[in-house]
């Protein structure tokens, strides 16, 4: 049971972060890419803190222990990659169109694997090993300039380094994934949001007005709060590896989110990619339900 509930809540921060991409590229307009970035994890840091403060305010307990000091070293970490990796996110999204950018999300997939598997020395089997080398291919070919151009895009590059960034901050997170889920959130937001919003003002970024602020922290507080929240706690039950395999289905809903939102048709080699990537999923979907 508490097996399907982990899932569940894998799949359900999935459908969170399948918001980020369609709806940071329309804020694009208002706001430039590392100031939306900070915005964003502020919103999700100062959005936790408010459940936080609620559920200590009425007595609601919370079973996981406190971050202690034993952590600083992965919280640093987690801080350093939480503020780098949505800046190239970002920065990719305002040079690509949304539906690749959510494809190559997918990215993370092989990144988190590969960081488990060596670093952590979690279990990967061969099927897992199969879907990665799909997953990668699939990336590859999104990040061609175009049908009939054999070099690689700058924008692609930028989110493949952003999913690298993620995929490390995913196993540092996990090694925090029996701890307070909602200091989790916190610190990655206030801290990871507060840099970046820094950094922004030291390169004279235009941040936006008021009302495109509070836009993204709401967009914040909901495709990467709640996300990480629910995350964190499949995490702790079924490991880096499954939980980013679960995952893959949100770069699906992103894709869908924006040929809905933006009415553009991709070129071929977007669906040639497509259907490696859905199939790289499946492999590893069928891998993870195997004992």
């Amino acid at each position: 049971m508490q097996k399907f509930k982990a899932i569940l809540y894998a799949v359900l921060a999935a459908v969170l972060y399948s918001l980020m991409t369609p709806v940071a590229k329309l804020m694009q307009v208002s706001v430039s890419p590392v100031a939306e970035a900070g915005l964003l994890y502020l919103g999700a840091g100062t959005g936790m803190s408010v459940i936080y403060l609620i559920q200590q305010k009425t007595g609601v307990k919370h079973a996981r222990p406190a971050i202690a000091k034993d952590d600083l070293k992965y919280v640093i970490a987690m801080i350093v990659l939480d503020m780098l990796a949505p800046i190239f996110l970002l920065i990719g999204l305002s040079m690509s169109t949304p539906e690749s950018v959510s494809l190559l999300n997918n990215f993370e997939i092989v990144a988190t694997t590969a960081i488990a598997v060596l670093m952590f020395h979690e279990k990967a089997g061969t099927k897992l090993l199969i879907s990665i080398c799909l997953i990668t291919l699939s990336c590859a070919l999104l990040s061609l300039d175009s049908d009939a151009a054999l070099r690689f895009s700058a924008g692609s590059l930028f989110v493949l380094l952003a999913c690298a960034c993620w995929g490390l901050e995913n196993n540092c997170t996990s090694s925090l994934s029996e701890k307070d889920t909602r200091q989790i959130v916190m610190i990655k937001g206030l801290g990871s949001g507060t840099a970046s919003l820094l950094l922004s003002l030291v390169i004279h970024e235009e941040i936006g007005s008021l009302y495109s602020c509070f836009a993204v922290m709401i967009l914040g507080f909901l495709a990467i709060g709640m996300s990480v929240y629910f995350y964190v706690i499949a995490q702790s039950e079924i490991g880096a590896a499954r939980t980013s395999a679960y995952y893959a289905v949100s770069p699906f809903i992103g894709v869908l989110l924006s040929l809905l939102i933006f009415h553009q048709m991709p070129g071929k080699l977007f669906w040639i990619a497509l259907a490696i990537m859905a199939v790289g999923v499946y492999v590893n979907v069928k891998d993870i339900q195997e004992p």
